[in-house]
């Protein structure tokens, strides 16, 4: 791989950050980029530059036929000054998935590492220092052909920008009520489910518009063929704790194989939880409401870390928790993982990389 080409960087120590960072508003002065052309064997000119608005043809084929991948990682400042990124391989190990899937050709890990290491050193003073706060990493591939043809495309451009954010809800670490709905689908086991590719958040829109305009926060997503069982919530992975057991929908190829949910499963295993991978009927979860055998519905992800449900609707069915305190169990998790993350909390599976 070629070495990096710092272009026009000014490193600004004087970064002065909104006491309110609203998710995905705010980008660093930097970004980096690099391009793929398969006529000149491949990955090429690896750059930070200048964060800036890119030259793209009309005929773009990403813009036409969706052919794109994305992650979102975070890096914090823990409590003794250092930088973390919290499992950046494991995310780029998933980009490399996605890009499998979606025919985009894969890219050297350890490089990657190492690009995204240079750009937060040259952007280090973006991160925020408030607990709940960190510098969201956003990796994003799309195909760049100016053709317009269903097929692969042979050019591609990588950017990795970021962008400093607070909680991902404005709520802040509070239950969010969800709606479930049959009236959309989100993916269907052998598509692409299972990718971070923009079409299955696009996808998305009209449910999640649906929710808001009733009043929940996100949706909860039902498998589509037979749209009986519970597969994500919104853009996290989905876990039921009932009193035996705490469950959470397999990675049958419809659904995101989330980092934080790989990391809850390991921490809840630790603790002794009963864990299971499995098939949820959304009716088991009401049954199970009605009978006082559910204790607790959490989300998880990088965004959000660990989401509470406050309530959860389908049809003219509602499951109720408490609106103002998130559950034991979500609790728990989220102090232990944000525990890691800002360093309060020794890594104890090496979790996190040190820059």
């Amino acid at each position: 791989m070629d070495t990096i080409i710092y272009q026009n960087v000014e490193q600004n120590s004087n970064v002065k950050l909104p006491d309110n960072l609203i998710f995905g508003r705010n980008f660093t002065e930097h970004m980096f980029v690099m391009d793929y052309d398969e006529a000149l064997g491949g990955w090429h000119s690896p750059t930070i530059k200048k964060f800036g608005d890119l030259k793209l043809s009309p005929a773009t084929m990403a813009l036409h036929y969706a052919q794109a991948v994305f992650e979102g990682l975070k890096a914090y400042k823990q409590i003794d000054g250092k930088i973390a990124l919290f499992r950046p391989r494991k995310h780029f190990e998933r980009l490399n998935r996605s890009s499998d899937r979606m025919c985009i050709p894969q890219i050297d890990i350890d490089f990657l590492m190492d690009a995204l290491i240079e750009l937060i050193n040259v952007e280090k003073d973006w991160i925020p220092t408030k607990d709940g706060y960190a510098l969201y990493i956003r990796p994003l591939i799309f195909a760049t052909d100016p053709i317009l043809g269903v097929r692969p495309s042979n050019t591609f451009k990588l950017l990795i920008m970021l962008s400093p954010v607070g909680p991902y809800y404005h709520e802040g670490f509070k239950p969010v009520p969800i709606l479930a709905t049959d009236h959309f689908v989100r993916a269907v086991r052998k598509g692409v489910g299972e990718c971070k590719t923009p079409g299955n958040y696009a996808a998305s829109l009209a449910a999640q518009r649906e929710a808001i305009k009733e009043g929940f926060t996100q949706v909860l997503w039902l498998d589509a063929i037979e749209q009986k069982y519970i597969e994500e919530v919104g853009t996290m992975n989905i876990f039921v704790q009932f009193k035996d057991e705490v469950c959470t929908p397999p990675l049958t190829g419809s659904i995101l194989p989330g980092v934080t949910r790989m990391s809850v499963l390991q921490i809840l295993n630790d603790w002794g939880y009963n864990t299971t991978e499995r098939r949820i009927p959304l009716q088991e979860v009401f049954d199970a409401y009605n009978k006082g055998n559910l204790v607790e519905i959490f989300g998880t992800g990088t965004a959000a870390v660990i989401s509470s449900l406050s309530k959860l609707k389908y049809h003219d069915n509602i499951l109720k928790f408490s609106d103002e305190h998130a559950g034991e169990l979500g609790t728990k998790l989220y102090k232990e993982i944000t525990d890691i993350q800002y360093g309060r909390k020794e890594d104890r599976y090496n979790w996190i990389t040190h820059i």
